[in-house]
């Protein structure tokens, strides 16, 4: 073999060893661990994805509980999860690492050890910081139920339950904005609800800085973009720049509203209040605030009642008929949601506190949601004109 040949040789030799070793390197990550009392239970390895969960792999837990996955890695940071029955454990996972998980069956979700990252172990706490508000929204929603608290007193101690989440949650969030703990703490929810609401104004503040160091650091990243548009629409609302991206049509499967009015017919948001602009409210006339606030609302509706301009009022009150007797002399359109504080159109629209009023555009577009009622003819009557 010539000199020439030689070298040639070992060139081709030394790129084909670095592709093999960066692939061997760079293209899996593993979890692994030990799940006591857990013989003959099925351990699932699912990938979290935005919009839907995919699983990847399981395996049957024998005498010693002893697992290992070992899998390709999505190209970026992503997040993945343990699931033992109806028990799950949140995985963080940056690229290649080996997160080693040691946990008891019996309270799998809580019961449990990681190791792998600052990540791995700040999304434990955060998840058990969400459970713990949502054991306690549970509880809530129960004793209002049996009537052992007021509307008034529900609304309060709910509030209070999840800014204590918040708070601490925020500790975590801005101590390094751009971690993948900091990402998944803006996303959790109770009852299907985000405890964060990015068209808050106070919570877009946090969405915002996570957007941001997510754009500066990884602008190509799937979760990054999207993270990054859905602060620019929230903000954009906020400031009433132009509507959300969704419409009353686009919201037959997400955001219609469908319940009965007093006299027990099922009324439609999109059929009865289609080219008017509509306030949707949400409230309760057991609360404390209801006189004043439907007095703000008739105000406002007796002076533009001739132009397209509905209220379409969706009533939380656990009292039917308590609701009955305070509807029966309104003017404008109010329906009854009997699941009250666990209304599924609540969770639909993000409702967290009640009252809470949306405007829709006569295009049947959200383009609003209203801090309060004080000033509706500033917030509402650009939208009449």
């Amino acid at each position: 073999m010539t000199k020439r040949s030689t070298a040639k040789f070992k060139t081709i030799f030394f790129v084909l060893s670095c592709f093999f070793i960066s692939c061997n390197k760079n293209d899996t990550f593993t979890i692994e661990g030990n799940v006591k009392n857990a013989k003959d239970k099925t351990l699932f390895l699912e990938h979290v994805r935005i919009g839907d969960i995919q699983l990847m792999d399981s395996l049957k837990l024998g005498e010693s509980g002893n697992f290992r996955f070992k899998h390709q890695n999505s190209g970026e940071s992503d997040f993945y999860r343990l699931r033992l029955g109806g028990q799950l454990i949140n995985i963080p996972v940056d690229s290649t690492e080996t997160v080693n998980i040691q946990a008891d069956g019996s309270n799998f979700a809580q019961d449990y050890s990681i190791d792998g990252s600052d990540d791995c172990i700040n999304v434990k706490e955060l998840t058990l910081l969400q459970l713990k508000a949502s054991i306690e929204y549970n509880k809530l929603q129960n004793s209002y139920n049996e009537g052992q608290i007021t509307v008034d007193q529900y609304q309060e101690q709910v509030t209070q339950a999840l800014n204590e989440y918040k708070d601490k949650a925020k500790a975590y969030i801005y101590a390094n904005p751009k971690s993948m703990s900091a990402y998944f703490a803006l996303f959790q929810q109770i009852n299907g609800m985000l405890i964060f609401d990015p068209f808050n104004k106070e919570d877009y503040k946090v969405f915002g800085a996570v957007a941001t160091s997510w754009n500066q650091y990884f602008p190509n990243a799937i979760r990054s973009k999207h993270l990054y548009n859905l602060a620019l629409r929230a903000l954009k609302s906020i400031r009433g720049e132009r509507p959300l991206e969704y419409t009353v049509t686009d919201a037959v499967a997400h955001f219609e509203i469908k319940l009965p009015d007093i006299k027990d017919q099922q009324v439609s948001l999109s059929e009865s209040c289609r080219g008017k602009v509509t306030l949707i409210d949400f409230t309760a006339y057991q609360m404390k605030e209801s006189p004043v606030h439907n007095i703000a609302l008739a105000e406002f509706y007796e002076k533009h009642k001739r132009q397209p301009l509905e209220i379409y009022q969706i009533s939380l009150d656990t009292d039917e008929h308590f609701w009955k007797n305070a509807a029966v002399n309104l003017p404008w359109i109010c329906v009854h949601d009997p699941a009250s504080v666990y209304s599924k159109v609540a969770v639909s629209y993000n409702v967290k506190n009640l009252p809470t009023t949306f405007v829709m555009n006569s295009e049947g577009e959200i383009v609003k949601r209203l801090e309060s009622t004080n000033n509706l003819e500033k917030e509402v009557g650009e939208f009449l004109k």
